[in-house]
């Protein structure tokens, strides 16, 4: 018996537990990140980041539209309040992955946690695989992809993938406005389409606990 439900609680296929979802298109994927009006409504006016943005600190982007809106509370939490739609080419995305290490330490993939460590530092982009949320954001079975950038591949995000920058704030007030409602049918068809990405399996192998 299938005990699996999707976003409106109807039972679905399983997914498999770890595959990047996202809005993409034959060159480019969408990201979300949410910052404070300062720097998200300056983002989302020039297409680039402003100076008070900093290429010092790891800035972690988000193929899932729904775990964006779990950790912001749908742009209702301090310093969280725009919600930005990041275009980016998936050529850059996926140098990232191809050069990011997991974030936490499994024997599978490590020879030992010294060996962790060591790839953990000289990684510029890290992965944590984090449970999906459905409209309530309550946790699904099957995870979704954050992706950390820190030196070369924040440098490289700001300035060399990004395609376009949508302030998507009303999106996220609206989608929250209809789930309050009780109209999850409505709510669901105003969310961005997510479809599996192509990525080669040798490019995720090492990132799969």
């Amino acid at each position: 018996m299938n005990d699996l439900n999707d976003l409106n609680g109807r039972p679905v296929e399983p997914e498999p537990r770890f595959r990047i979802r996202a809005h993409h298109t034959e060159s480019t994927l969408t990201v979300y990140q949410a910052y404070r009006p300062e720097i998200g409504a300056a983002a989302a006016r020039t297409g680039r980041f402003p100076s008070a943005w900093s290429r010092e600190r790891m800035t972690w982007i988000k193929p899932s539209f729904l775990w964006m809106m779990y950790r912001c509370g749908w742009g209702t939490k301090e310093g969280q309040e725009t919600v930005l739609a990041v275009e980016i080419s998936r050529e850059g995305f996926e140098w990232a992955l191809r050069n990011a290490c997991l974030s936490h330490y499994v024997p599978d993939l490590h020879s030992d946690q010294a060996d962790w460590k060591r790839q953990l530092r000289r990684s510029p982009a890290r992965v944590q695989w984090d449970p999906e949320r459905d409209l309530h954001l309550s946790p699904l079975p099957h995870r979704s992809l954050q992706l950390g950038l820190t030196g070369e591949a924040t440098v490289r995000y700001a300035d060399e993938w990004i395609v376009g920058i949508e302030d998507v704030t009303p999106l996220a007030r609206e989608v929250h406005a209809r789930v309050r409602a009780g109209e999850l049918d409505r709510a669901a068809a105003l969310l961005p389409e997510e479809r599996p990405y192509p990525v080669a399996e040798e490019a995720l192998r090492h990132l799969r606990r």
